[in-house]
């Protein structure tokens, strides 16, 4: 059945060891990759379980993190919480979450209780907000800072892991060393005040990888949180190919519903589109346009490539997209057409319920 995201297992393995190659070998930094992106899918768990490079297996979701956590942590890896827990997910938390990130003392205080009630030790890993401005602790209010972590060292059942930041996401601050040398710094202090050794320093996400191979990733950064990168190969800082990855891995793949020569432009006074946006149309004439079934409620279209260059999309409903084959003649009634994706693309495809996953 169509539309179907198809998601080839070797491509995911040769970008998994080409990420893997520089994050480990050459940064010397531990490796934790991002599953939410294709929702947990468990033969993607299946792909990172089988894998030595991989240390931790993160997601967003508890719900997903949930699903996975029995196998990932048979297999020897620890399981991670990305986004900082709500109150009322804090019980599943603890049952199965190793590695949890946070940044609100009364959410720490909650946890430890949760914690306590199962007899063990909960590993946190405190957020610090270099500007980004998305979650964790503002690194200018050290007041804040210390106040965190003098709350953590009092708890039993809390362990303060690491620390960690996130850039790019929101602010789309680009990481560089400069503002990571501040994580690290940080860090260092907080083992000095504390006569503690934190276990990890967990430098970004796939927009930190760049870091690496140009030398400029501070020493003290010894994590990296990988999924994009993982997924579709590309350095986010920038938008870049990362050596030895592919960017096709996942292709969308949609059938033609309709095909008919229309003109180009509508006929009538134009309004808002069924997303309250206006159009703009450029006059091309008559030309041959395919519609496909699949549309903006599964996927990003500004985050789609045909796969065929000579196809390009016209824009689209909920249910539609409208593609001008008129230089691909030969397409007809219920052809496929093929896209690679983006990350939002990716995204919205995987999460689709009416997407069909395929690995091969």
């Amino acid at each position: 059945m169509y539309p179907k995201l198809l998601i080839k297992e070797d491509k995911l393995r040769q970008n998994l060891k080409a990420v893997a190659k520089i994050v480990k070998e050459q940064g010397g930094c531990s490796l934790m990759i991002v599953t939410k992106a294709l929702c947990a899918d468990p033969k993607l768990i299946d792909i990172l379980v089988s894998s030595s490079e991989v240390d931790f297996v993160a997601d967003s979701r508890i719900k997903n993190v949930a699903s996975f956590s029995s196998k990932v942590r048979m297999a020897g890896k620890k399981t991670v919480l990305l986004r900082i827990p709500m109150m009322c997910e804090l019980a599943m938390v603890a049952k199965h979450v190793d590695l949890c990130f946070i940044s609100e003392i009364e959410t720490i205080k909650a946890l430890d209780q949760e914690a306590k009630k199962l007899g063990k030790v909960q590993d946190v890993l405190l957020m610090v907000d270099l500007g980004d401005l998305r979650e964790g602790v503002f690194f200018k209010n050290e007041g804040e800072l210390q106040e965190t972590i003098k709350t953590i060292a009092e708890m039993e059942n809390i362990n303060l892991y690491g620390i960690g930041v996130n850039l790019t996401c929101y602010g789309a601050i680009i990481p560089k060393n400069d503002n990571l040398s501040q994580l690290v710094e940080i860090a260092e202090k907080i083992e000095r005040e504390y006569n503690v050794t934190l276990s990890m320093v967990s430098g970004g996400n796939s927009s930190s990888v760049y870091l690496i191979p140009k030398g400029e990733m501070p020493e003290g950064i010894n994590n990296l949180r990988l999924g994009e990168s993982f997924l579709l190969g590309n350095d986010t800082a920038y938008e870049t190919k990362i050596d030895g990855t592919c960017d096709d891995g996942l292709i969308l793949q949609a059938q033609i519903v309709e095909l008919k020569e229309k003109p180009s432009l509508p006929i009538g006074e134009v309004g808002v589109d069924a997303f309250g946006q206006k159009p703009y149309y450029e006059d091309r004439g008559i030309m041959k346009r395919a519609i496909i079934a699949v549309g903006k409620q599964d996927v990003d279209i500004d985050s789609m490539i045909p796969l065929d260059e000579r196809i390009e999309i016209m824009g689209g409903s909920s249910d539609h997209i409208i593609l001008d084959v008129t230089r691909a003649s030969e397409y007809k009634l219920g052809d496929i057409v093929e896209f690679k994706l983006g990350y939002g693309g990716m995204l919205k495809a995987a999460t689709s319920p009416y997407v069909e996953k395929v690995f091969e």
